[in-house]
């Protein structure tokens, strides 16, 4: 005779997280108490961490479509956290997962994907809504509205509620841009600086728990925090609290001759993010609203740490 437990376990929706990285063991933190869920994993290592934090997790490669199999029919509701390849126009690894769901005799019901707000390309800091057309800069930033596309197409076709969240920049207390700061990478000047957006890493996991349960077919959500700010004074901040020197500001075109290349890029778009629908249809409601109380936590948490 079943137990309790075993029962309860044979009755839990089953949620598959595809890339399941710091953000994504975030989510399934919060999912676990009523989701059996299953993560993929490339190596015998990751499998093991994965196995760590509670989760089952299967072998599979995006990049190898014949190691897909197993994930045909497997799930209720599917988070797609991977990033797309390292180069080209196209996402071949978003094209492998949909055909390998695609096989089995049930689809997902929901399908979240986890996209960037680089898709708009360079707004020249204008407020920018998920109504704006996507203007991708870069061929990275075109793999993912190739996602996109695919992802959208595949969800009218099939009946699957495909929502798409579009991420700025990814902070918590781990990742600050603390050693940035300390080799002295210069910022743009105030003149020329662009506006960048920031989401918690913790506020991004609710987001994606949220848009599970309450996103609409076919529809996208800025995943942002309330305070788009110039890069430079991002930089400033983080450099106050921890006791740094801030970074040098140099013109634009001396930035571009000294940065590399990726990071120049980011420093050459310019949006401000507007958040109401997330925060509308999702319901969302920010622990960090800006990232004065973000830092303010991780500085707290180092604190603690110091006394122990």
């Amino acid at each position: 005779m079943r137990s309790d437990y075993a029962r309860i376990r044979h009755y839990m929706k089953r949620l598959l997280i595809i890339g399941c990285g710091d953000v994504g063991l975030r989510v399934a933190m919060l999912l676990r108490p009523r989701h059996r869920i299953y993560a993929l994993a490339r190596d015998a290592e990751r499998c093991a961490a994965l196995r760590d934090h509670g989760l089952t997790p299967l072998t599979g490669d995006l990049d190898r479509p014949a190691t897909l199999a197993g994930l045909a029919g497997l799930a209720h509701d599917v988070i797609h956290l991977a990033p797309p390849p390292a180069a080209g126009t196209t996402d071949t690894r978003t094209a492998h997962l949909i055909a390998a769901l695609g096989r089995g005799r049930s689809l997902p019901q929901h399908f979240v994907y986890i996209s960037t707000s680089g898709v708009y390309g360079d707004c020249s800091g204008d407020l920018t809504h998920e109504t704006r057309p996507l203007r991708p800069r870069t061929d990275r930033a075109r793999r993912r509205a190739d996602a996109e596309q695919r992802l959208r197409e595949w969800g009218v076709r099939s009946g699957v509620c495909v929502s798409i969240l579009r991420v700025p920049g990814i902070y918590a207390a781990d990742r600050l841009p603390v050693a940035r700061i300390e080799r002295g990478t210069p910022a743009l000047l105030p003149q020329d600086d662009s506006y960048v957006n920031h989401v918690h890493a913790d506020d991004l996991a609710c987001m994606v728990v949220a848009a599970l349960h309450r996103g609409q077919a076919n529809r996208s959500y800025n995943a942002s925090d309330d305070a788009p700010q110039k890069m430079g004074d991002y930089f400033d901040l983080v450099a106050d609290r921890f006791s740094l020197p801030r970074p040098p500001r140099v013109p634009r075109a001396e930035a571009r001759a000294v940065l590399p290349e990726m990071l120049y890029s980011f420093m050459s778009e310019s949006r401000r993010l507007t958040n109401s629908r997330v925060k509308q249809e999702l319901r969302v409601r920010l622990r960090y609203p800006t990232v004065h109380e973000g830092i303010a936590a991780a500085l707290a948490r180092q604190e603690q740490r110091h006394v122990r």
